[in-house]
């Protein structure tokens, strides 16, 4: 049997939930919502519900055959992401933005080049590297060093993270954003070139689950349903 994994709660779970009912598979919760598990009627698919964050690594193990999470939460916990999964489909839900933000009055820092040069300049001037709060290390680092910017550190922030520049606990923040409100209603602004990556739900195939011959021929039948 094919083993799909999607989110236990919220709006995430429920647009999954309708997303796949409009393919022809009813996704439901059995029991409480305090019980995970569930049941899917169309297909020879059980249904795990685990919190978002797991999914990319029930994934990698091999654990479950599909998974529904965030494409951030995919490429920021796994290494190689593409060699470890592969995106079967974009769901059209869930988006919202990585994006690297600093402080309004910073009013000559508008760019990556600007956060460079504000860097080195900050260095200089304090002795230490600029603060950059995110919990999306992976992500925000292999972008810098692509983009080619330089003496910064990153500093763990598991919540709240627009709030570390008030904070004096960072200089800059990348983090993720949907409306921008709580950006604002922080004093910061997102840099010009400063999208890391703009996330969605996206349905995942794990590369390295185990697969009969039965569950082969049964998501070969579930590709075309879904695709």
């Amino acid at each position: 049997m094919i083993l799909l994994g999607v989110p236990s709660k919220g709006r995430l779970m429920e647009k999954t939930f309708d997303w796949f009912g409009k393919r022809g598979l009813t996704l439901s919760r059995s029991g409480s919502e305090r019980e995970y598990a569930g049941h899917v009627d169309g297909a020879e698919v059980g249904l795990v519900l685990l919190s978002a964050s797991e999914i990319p690594r029930e994934l990698a193990a091999g654990r479950i055959h599909l998974g529904v999470t965030g494409s951030d939460l995919v490429q920021e916990k796994l290494v190689g992401w593409d060699q470890q999964v592969e995106a079967v489909a974009p769901m059209g839900f869930g988006h919202a933005d990585l994006i690297l933000a600093v402080p309004k009055v910073w009013v000559d820092v508008d760019s990556l080049d600007d956060l460079d040069a504000a860097a080195a300049q900050f260095r200089a001037t304090h002795g230490h590297r600029l603060r950059i709060a995110t919990k999306y290390h992976r992500l925000v680092r292999d972008f810098l060093r692509e983009k080619g910017v330089a003496d910064y550190q990153l500093v763990d922030s598991q919540g709240a993270t627009e709030g570390t520049v008030k904070n004096g606990t960072a200089e800059a923040i990348a983090d993720i954003t949907s409306t921008g409100e709580t950006l604002r209603a922080n004093h910061l602004k997102v840099l010009d070139d400063g999208l890391i990556h703009a996330s969605q739900a996206t349905l995942f195939r794990a590369r390295k689950a185990t697969w009969s011959d039965a569950a082969r021929a049964e998501m070969a039948r579930l590709m075309q349903q879904l695709t």
